[in-house]
């Protein structure tokens, strides 16, 4: 196996497990807005760090699944072209895309959200609502921790197709 194949299955493996791992986190998200709902209508009690905790572990979903997305071609794409074009062109595709259109766009998130985080955890944010979690410096961090996980998958991505355009028969 060569190095260049040991690093794509090692990014892959990360980007299973980080989905897989976060998953999770949809079953609690969805038992923390079934219990918001019977406490709000049932006993009229309302908590703000209840209703923000469903808000902050959906963006945590979306953004620590991207990866994962990627790794099993979930995302969405222009299907009229793609669907039927030959697995050199699909390769083409991905690889020009990583290039020209993912890695920037990665990097731009990556660079413009560093600030952010940075002063974040220099006053240890919390949200701006009274009653709100404690820990919104944390959340902006998965900002970052999405832009590598994201940018890492792309990075696979890239090696696949540059693989199966030169390399594969």
């Amino acid at each position: 196996m060569s190095h260049i194949e040991r690093t794509v299955n090692f990014v892959d493996s990360i980007n299973d497990w980080v989905g897989r791992t976060i998953s999770w986190l949809l079953v609690v998200m969805v038992l923390n807005v079934f219990l918001v709902v019977v406490l709000r209508y049932v006993f009229g009690y309302g908590a703000i760090w209840m209703q923000e905790l469903y808000v902050w572990s959906h963006a945590i979903v979306f953004l620590l699944g991207a990866g994962y997305t990627l790794l099993h071609n979930g995302h969405v794409r222009i299907d009229l072209i793609y669907r039927t074009a030959s697995k050199k062109y699909k390769s083409l595709i991905d690889l020009l895309g990583s290039l020209f259109f993912a890695f920037p766009v990665i990097y731009f998130i990556f660079i413009k959200s560093l600030p952010m985080v940075e002063r974040s955890w220099k006053v240890f944010e919390k949200s701006a609502e009274a009653g709100g979690l404690p820990g919104l410096f944390l959340f902006k961090t998965v900002l970052l921790v999405f832009s590598l996980l994201f940018g890492i998958q792309f990075i696979s991505l890239a090696l696949k197709s540059f693989y199966n355009l030169f390399y594969k028969k």
